[in-house]
């Protein structure tokens, strides 16, 4: 029986269980950066490729955190410019929802994903690796290579700047 996520099973585990404990959670972290499905999937792919190419993947002792900040720098490099539409996933509504309501997620969506596009890069990456909620605030310091109360306080700040362009933007919509 597999131990918990980010713990190495040493001995009888093969590389396809490797991959198999971890396959979610380095696509969630490519994701988070990418922001396309394809540029995540191929982040991942390539994260495992690098892992088993190095023949290391037994000695890694913190398995999470490794591969976070091996998917991490790899979708880094791919992340493009896209055009807001492609970054939205396409089943962010309710199933049960009505068509006014799915409307007003989308847009809600939409504006949340535009609001942390805006954001300067230093503080959207530890709010995107702390979203994941899989991760700890000292094991996206190590990823960012950052110290822990930077991360913290660059977490606080740029959800300080989302909450403001919030209040902004509803009251824009209210005086409509």
């Amino acid at each position: 029986m597999p131990e918990a996520a980010g713990e190495s099973v040493h001995g009888t585990d093969t590389f396809a269980d490797f991959v198999e404990r971890n396959a979610r959670f380095v696509y969630r972290v490519a994701l988070a950066v990418a922001r396309d499905p394809h540029d995540a999937e191929d982040a991942a792919q390539e994260t495992f490729l690098q892992v088993f190419r190095g023949n290391r993947w037994k000695q890694i002792e913190d398995e999470q955190g490794y591969l976070a900040r091996v998917a991490w720098r790899l979708a880094v490099r791919r992340r493009k410019p896209r055009m807001l539409e492609q970054e939205l996933p396409l089943d962010i509504q309710a199933h049960d929802a009505g068509p006014e309501q799915s409307a007003m997620d989308n847009q809600q969506q939409a504006w949340l994903h535009a609001a942390i596009d805006r954001l300067p890069e230093k503080l959207r990456q530890p709010l995107a690796l702390a979203a994941l909620g899989e991760l700890k605030l000292v094991e996206v310091a190590r990823i960012l290579r950052l110290p822990e109360g930077t991360v913290r306080r660059r977490i606080h700040t740029a959800r300080q700047k989302l909450k403001q362009e919030l209040i902004e933007q509803k009251g824009e919509s209210h005086e409509r």
